[in-house]
């Protein structure tokens, strides 16, 4: 397909995928969200690289990470956009009500990222946490809260490569040293832990599964 048509390219798909690719870049480009729409422009021109929508479904927030823009959608979908493509879809089981609710404060604190290289995902609600890799979306543990307890996503903050996450309980149902819980890319943070690994099945050179 000519480079010249290729604004006018929407790419049907599932999920409610509207995908247009303006132009292709060669360098970095910059994802944001504008309206119902996440969007992409060349980090040195400006030009529009690309547009992604869902009709009917808009963008909560988005997270950038090295080349990938890490979406959560009002229905509860995450989605991550990289390389000139949507690569893949993960939904939030029965999130939808909690993210029109107040209590969510518009998805913050939601998609976390839980290494500096950028390839492990949390995503944090209330029952519970999930970490997928960014590189294909794959799940790679999860995480529920405790009984009579609730993560707070937006109570959270990083140090020395964990995440403390806030998970307040009921009234005396559990100390306040259960109430704060750490997380990196291969779980729960406790002693004598034996996690599995994230790195992509075969050899590190193995190209990812397309998009899903």
């Amino acid at each position: 397909m000519p480079l010249a048509t290729a604004d006018h390219h929407v790419r049907p798909a599932p999920y409610g995928d509207r995908f247009t690719l303006h132009a292709r870049v060669d360098g970095d480009s910059v994802p944001y969200v504008t309206g119902r729409a996440v969007r992409a422009r060349d980090a040195d021109s400006g030009r529009a690289h690309w547009t992604y929508t869902r009709p009917g479904r808009r963008p909560l927030t988005l997270l950038p990470a090295r080349g990938h823009a890490l979406a959560l959608w009002d229905d509860g979908l995450v989605t991550d956009t990289a390389r000139g493509a949507v690569r893949w879809h993960r939904a939030i089981p029965a999130s939808a009500p909690w993210l029109a609710s107040p209590g969510a404060r518009g998805g913050a604190g939601v998609l976390r990222l839980l290494d500096p290289a950028a390839r492990m995902l949390a995503v944090v609600t209330p029952r519970h946490v999930a970490a997928y890799r960014v590189a294909d979306g794959d799940l790679r543990w999860t995480l529920p809260a405790r009984e009579g307890c609730a993560f707070d996503p937006a109570r959270s903050v990083r140090r020395h490569g964990v995440l403390l996450l806030a998970q307040p309980c009921r009234a005396g149902a559990t100390p306040w040293t259960a109430q704060l819980v750490a997380v990196d890319d291969l779980g729960r943070v406790t002693p004598r832990r034996t996690p599995l690994g994230n790195e992509l099945p075969g050899s590190a050179g193995k190209p990812v599964a397309g998009p899903r």
